[in-house]
């Protein structure tokens, strides 16, 4: 690698040549400030707000898009960087719908943090005639207000990395707003509720539609059994809403915190993700025992399905047809449950706690009401979860850790690697191996399929055959994943597919982390790592070794794969339209 000399702020360092200003500075600890700034994803340096000083220069230049050259000094705090800086900022504001008191982006928005570090305290610095837009309340999942929206494109940008590209920059000048072709609302396009332009949205321009008041109001309701249940990435990532480090296991506090606040049950979707594995393990099997469609793919993720639905709907019958491990829990709880304790399941109102925006699409999906009643009734996202946590006066950090009820508060640790990708793909392995072979593993870690690469591959040769499995993360990946199977270059028999890059670690309902974490710090290994941790220090591993579950099929489901089971367990597809 080929190495210059510069100086930044007068300190002489050596860095690899071509690297950008905002790169070289961060080696010595000066963090360049940016709005438009996405690593590989929005390099285009058109907020302006990273302008600085290079010796020679005629003019300031952008640090995120700028390359470093031999010899180069940079100056990143003069005044004349600051005043820049400054009248950018005023400039953004002039057209910004300044209510930042009832924003749910206020004290996390990066653009307010700005204004307040340079000093920006008066918001009508600019006065003169505001661009007004009604704002999109169409999808199921999200709120787009233009009117908060400074133009940096991030959204844009990953909705493109996606390889979904439904909104991008619409009009020209003064009448520039983000929008889709032809100005169609988002519920008519093929928007996938990803949510990924949520969690990358530096002000409050984009949000998820807040559910809260509708599980309050199920909660003061005398007439209503209200359970709760949260995903296995949940657990560790809601301690980041309240100032705990990445990758923090605040199990026991949000079960704490969930009593607290009035919920009737707390139950883990933990439970239903070890009965999915044993459902999705059996069909692959009978797939592969009976000459069923190969390759089989995963349908735990709601976004990537919709993807599927919209963009391959040729493909559907490649889709597993169980339901997602929330929609699974739901439909167990207004049946089984519902049935075991004497409850009208038209009194009972599930709410999963979740880390994507697309279960809030999916609790709406046809198919999904085993009981004759919706299997879960509102989704919330980890964000609002910590709205309402920190609204009703509970104090997170110092709550004792407690326990999940039972028996749907069980899980082993084949379902807490859900949350990462090629989590489902491992705990799916650690029953299909054994049934496969009739005995029992003796190394359960299957590290091939595990870390965040977009795309990863492995044989494992099973009882005689080689089963191919294939891991992707990501739109854009499964894109690649689904070409290769359509065009047969790629041989799999069974693939993993996570709408979100990472998989629900990252989720688009997530906490909201600033641009410096996603641009350079290994957010989505931090999250996983977590997860992989608390499943090694589990008793119990692998779903088929689950009591509960054990014990939901001796007295409900019968077995794998039964005519209960499809009842109450499977779902179905449908091909959508495609608009881009």
């Amino acid at each position: 690698m080929e190495m210059v000399n510069i100086k930044i702020n007068n300190m002489p360092l050596s860095v690899p040549k071509g690297i950008s200003i905002l790169e070289a500075a961060r080696t010595i600890g000066i963090e360049i400030p940016t709005l438009c700034y996405l690593k590989k994803i929005n390099e285009i340096g058109a907020c302006r707000i990273c302008m600085v000083e290079v010796k020679g220069a005629r003019s300031l230049v952008t640090a995120c898009v700028y390359p470093v050259a031999e010899g180069m000094e940079i100056f990143t705090n003069t005044e004349r960087v600051r005043k820049s800086r400054k009248l950018t900022l005023e400039l953004i504001l002039s057209t910004h719908d300044k209510k930042c008191l009832s924003c749910v982006r206020s004290g996390n928005c990066e653009l307010q943090e700005l204004c307040k570090e340079f000093g920006v305290d008066n918001e009508n610095y600019f006065e003169g005639e505001n661009p007004v837009h009604e704002f999109d309340d169409s999808a199921d999942h999200m709120i787009r207000d233009n009117n908060k929206c400074i133009l940096c494109r991030r959204c844009v940008a990953a909705c493109e990395a996606q390889h979904i590209s439904v909104i991008g920059a619409n009009a020209r000048g003064f009448d520039t707003h983000i929008g889709s072709a032809f100005e169609k609302s988002l519920e008519s396009v093929s928007c996938v509720s990803c949510g990924q332009c949520i969690v990358n949205c530096p002000t409050g321009a984009i949000v998820e539609k807040d559910d809260t008041s509708r599980v309050l109001e199920a909660i003061n309701d005398p007439s209503k059994y209200v359970i709760v249940h949260t995903a296995p990435s949940i657990r560790v990532t809601l301690g980041e809403s309240f100032g705990m480090s990445l990758g923090s296991n605040v199990q026991g506090k949000m079960v704490a915190a969930l009593r607290r606040l009035g919920f009737d049950k707390v139950f883990d979707t933990d439970f239903a993700a070890d009965l999915t594995i044993m459902e999705e393990a059996n069909e692959f099997l009978g797939r592969v025992q009976n000459g069923g469609t190969l390759p089989m793919i995963t349908s735990c993720s709601p976004g990537w399905i919709k993807y599927c639905e919209h963009y391959y709907p040729d493909m559907l019958d490649h889709l597993s047809t169980c339901k997602s491990p929330q929609q699974m829990f739901g439909a167990v709880i207004k049946t089984w449950y519902a049935k075991k304790m004497g409850i009208d399941p038209a009194n009972i109102v599930v709410v999963g706690i979740m880390p994507c925006t697309a279960k809030k699409f999916e609790t709406k999906r046809d198919n999904q009401a085993a009981s004759g009643y919706p299997d879960v009734d509102i989704a919330l996202t980890t964000r609002e979860l910590a709205r309402m946590i920190k609204s009703a006066g509970i104090y997170f950090r110092h709550l004792p850790d407690e326990e999940f009820d039972n028996p749907l508060g069980e899980g082993t640790g084949a379902a807490v690697i859900f949350g990462a990708t090629g989590g489902v793909m491992e705990a799916a392995l650690r029953t299909a191996v054994e049934k496969l072979t009739g005995e029992e593993l003796q190394n359960l870690d299957f590290t091939e399929v595990r870390g965040t690469d977009g795309i990863k591959e492995a044989t494992y040769n099973v009882a005689g055959m080689d089963v191919k499995v294939c891991v992707a993360s990501g739109l854009a990946n499964a894109n690649k994943v689904m070409e290769s199977v359509k065009n047969g270059t790629s041989e799999y028999h069974f693939i993993e597919i996570m709408g979100c890059p990472g998989g629900c670690v990252n989720g688009g309902g997530q906490p909201i982390q600033h641009a410096v974490v996603r641009n350079f710090v290994d957010l989505r290994g931090i999250r996983a790592a977590a997860l992989y941790e608390a499943d090694k220090n589990l008793p119990v591993r692998k779903s088929h070794e689950s009591e509960a579950i054990k014990r939901i099929y001796d007295e409900f489901l019968g077995e794998p794969g039964s005519h209960v089971a499809h009842e109450v367990l499977h779902t179905s597809y449908v091909k959508r339209p495609k608009y881009k």
